[in-house]
């Protein structure tokens, strides 16, 4: 809601420049027509200028532009106010005390500068932080992906191919068709000069390994033998694409990534972005806080929710029916017998603490709970 108003007040602030930028030309315009027009006429030189002092006491320029400039300030003026308002500076407040492991986070950033293929700033970083041994084996595993990626923007695909072949088992675990992918545009890289007779060999040693799972994408790739001097002009211009290479990087980083028990994304990037997320309603939290005199250093979780989006849950989250709360580690979700699910401390409450049964609130099953299990995502 906060951000909702900061943008109506960036758009007034907008809008009134516009204005202001508007009649300031339009007067300017003026004035100058007011000086050609005397120019031109036939007077002398001190009745031009007693003219020109007339004409332009007429437009006055000066009161024309105040009105605009006047309502511009006032929103230029507030919006700082506005900016304050949301964007506390003071972020501190949404700090808590929580120990770390120095080593974990030192690997992390290392590992994000090797992402970012800056060795030399990762290297320099683990020497400061006196984690060398980690350093040499990240760097050199990203180091390789590093460069795969680089020669592909040559278009050579002879160290990817390698790579996929080497790791082809893992690869069809993962259900990636990487493998294929990269085949599909080396004969295309092929069949592109020209060459149909060697990119029919390449497809026949190729392909056939895949034929059992993708046969119809291979006999529609075989389709595209029929134009092989004029490719860009077929019906299967669309494969040569740069955006299938982009793609095939994609996923080359991907699967490489999780090969190596990694993520796809920097860790640090997601943390940062995450915390971005979080920042604005943890400060509005934190003033709720400070003013019930409340200190949430001790507190295991945050008595309300921070709703970080699709895109940072990575695993699944279950919300007890009857509690409302998210299940945790000391409260998780138990599947009872007749295939609802609560979480424990919810059930220990309806059974009191397993003495007695208890009817589950969805329907009329008497519940034991010790037959309830734990119900693991």
């Amino acid at each position: 809601m906060e951000l909702h108003c900061l943008k109506d007040s960036f758009e007034r602030v907008k809008k009134k420049r516009k204005v202001s930028y508007s009649k300031t030309h339009e007067v300017t315009e003026l004035i100058v027509q007011e000086i050609e027009m005397v120019q031109s006429s036939t007077l002398e030189y001190k009745s031009k200028l007693a003219e020109l002092k007339k004409k332009l006491q007429e437009v006055a320029p000066l009161s024309q532009l105040e009105g605009t400039q006047k309502k511009l300030n006032i929103a230029l003026s507030k919006y700082p106010k506005a900016l304050e308002k949301v964007l506390n500076p003071d972020i501190s407040k949404a700090y808590r005390n929580v120990e770390f492991d120095s080593r974990v986070v030192n690997q992390l950033i290392a590992s994000h500068f090797y992402r970012q293929w800056l060795f030399d700033v990762g290297d320099c970083f683990i020497v400061e932080a006196q984690d060398v041994d980690a350093a040499a084996t990240m760097k050199s595993l990203f180091q390789e992906l590093y460069q795969m990626l680089e020669v592909m923007k040559c278009w050579d695909l002879e160290p990817a191919l390698k790579w996929a072949a080497a790791n082809s088992n893992k690869l069809k675990e993962n259900g990636s068709d990487l493998q294929l992918i990269l085949h599909r545009l080396q004969f295309l890289k092929i069949l592109k000069k020209g060459s149909r007779d060697e990119a029919l060999k390449y497809a026949r040693t190729n392909f056939v390994s895949f034929a059992g799972n993708h046969m119809a994408k291979i006999q529609n790739l075989m389709g595209c033998l029929l134009y092989p001097d004029r490719l860009h002009d077929s019906p299967y211009a669309h494969l040569l694409s740069l955006t299938n290479w982009d793609t095939v990087t994609e996923e080359l980083t991907r699967q490489f990534c999780n090969l190596l028990g990694q993520s796809y994304e920097s860790p640090l990037s997601v943390t940062i972005a995450a915390g971005i997320q979080a920042l604005l309603p943890l400060l509005k939290f934190m003033t709720v806080m400070a003013g019930k005199k409340h200190e949430w250093q001790s507190m295991k979780q945050l008595p309300v929710p921070v709703d970080l989006g699709k895109e940072f849950q990575f695993h699944s989250i279950f919300v007890c029916p009857v509690s409302k709360e998210q299940s945790t580690d000391d409260n998780p979700p138990m599947l009872m017998s007749c295939g609802h699910v609560l979480c424990k401390q919810s059930i220990n409450k309806m059974s009191n603490n397993g003495s007695k049964s208890f009817k589950c609130p969805y329907c009329p099953t008497d519940i034991n709970s010790k037959h309830c299990r734990q119900l693991i995502f």
